[in-house]
């Protein structure tokens, strides 16, 4: 297993930390869709910049992606660390030193984090040089790798590591483990996105901007933020479902409810839909819309009377 030490922005951490932000965008002024360093469920750690040189916190990895600012500010919020799509603008802008006003930018999202306080930050790696610009993966198994993973690992479990020494080797957790990361809002809607190949399941529509993650059974109701209970919509096809006027059926066609015809006298786009097989669907069987989430939404959602 690796784990990855990224050079972070200093204002970015104290924001998110500040607000027990639970999940986060560390994204990159540029788009870039080959993040590879290491694997969904696997730790990233902050390390701040020259002077201070140290690790302040970490987070889980989910994956990377690239969105125009302006969509990753809508799907991450204040999650990007800045308070406004205006100084989220302001700050790429002064990065790039262009004015473009939505550029695709890289966005690694992150989960579950941990955030060190002020003097109890840990040590930067022994072996980082002063040339790296951007971070860098290590093995977690062995060596300079595995003192960062004890070192996060006694910090997420709430030891205060001040003036403690650095271990040379441990296994004080045993052999580091993939972790399932739980995720949050953003996290969601990026998974689903690229789990439907950023197309709407029902029309296969590209144009991003009109495009939404729905949950199958909302999170309100109990419904997870998992890829089984998400479906990739165009936005109107997302009202719909939502409001249960269409629904999908367990062997993934689109219903749809005569009730738009009785409530609206039209319709006629929407009914061309009936029966139609979904046009997009993740290729894992297990990232396919769930048959208990389906159920329940034509059981408690859809306007079948």
């Amino acid at each position: 297993m690796k784990l990855y030490v990224g050079i972070t922005d200093g204002d970015w951490f104290r924001f998110l930390r500040a607000r027990n932000a639970d999940e986060m965008n560390f994204w990159r002024p540029h788009g870039g869709n080959n993040f590879g360093a290491i694997n969904p469920g696997e730790l990233f750690l902050f390390k701040s910049r020259y002077p201070e040189n140290r690790i302040v916190g970490g987070a889980y990895f989910v994956r990377h992606t690239t969105l125009p600012l302006d969509l990753a500010w809508e799907v991450f919020k204040e999650a990007n660390g800045v308070e406004s799509l205006d100084a989220f603008r302001r700050k790429i802008s002064s990065i790039r030193g262009d004015n473009e006003r939505n550029p695709v930018i890289g966005c690694t999202v992150l989960t579950q984090p941990f955030y060190l306080r002020d003097g109890e930050f840990l040590p930067a790696p022994t072996d980082w040089g002063r040339s790296i610009v951007t971070g860098k993966s290590y093995d977690a198994s062995y060596g300079e790798g595995a003192k960062l993973w004890e070192n996060a690992r006694l910090a997420m479990a709430g030891d205060s590591l001040r003036d403690q020494p650095i271990p040379e080797q441990t296994n004080r957790y045993g052999t580091p483990q993939l972790f399932a990361p739980r995720l949050g809002q953003g996290g969601f809607r990026v998974v689903v996105m690229e789990g439907y190949q950023r197309r709407c399941a029902v029309t296969g529509e590209k144009t991003l901007p009109v495009l939404e993650a729905a949950h199958i059974r909302p999170y309100s109701d109990d419904g997870p933020h998992s890829i089984s209970n998400g479906i990739f919509l165009r936005s109107d096809l997302h009202t719909l479902f939502d409001r249960g006027y269409i629904t999908i059926t367990n062997d993934l066609h689109v219903a749809v409810s005569r009730r738009i015809r009785d409530e609206f006298s039209n319709g006629r786009e929407y009914y061309a839909l009936e029966g139609k097989a979904l046009q997009i669907t993740p290729q894992s069987a297990a990232d396919r819309p769930s048959k208990e989430f389906l159920e329940w939404h034509q059981n408690n959602c859809f306007r079948n009377q």
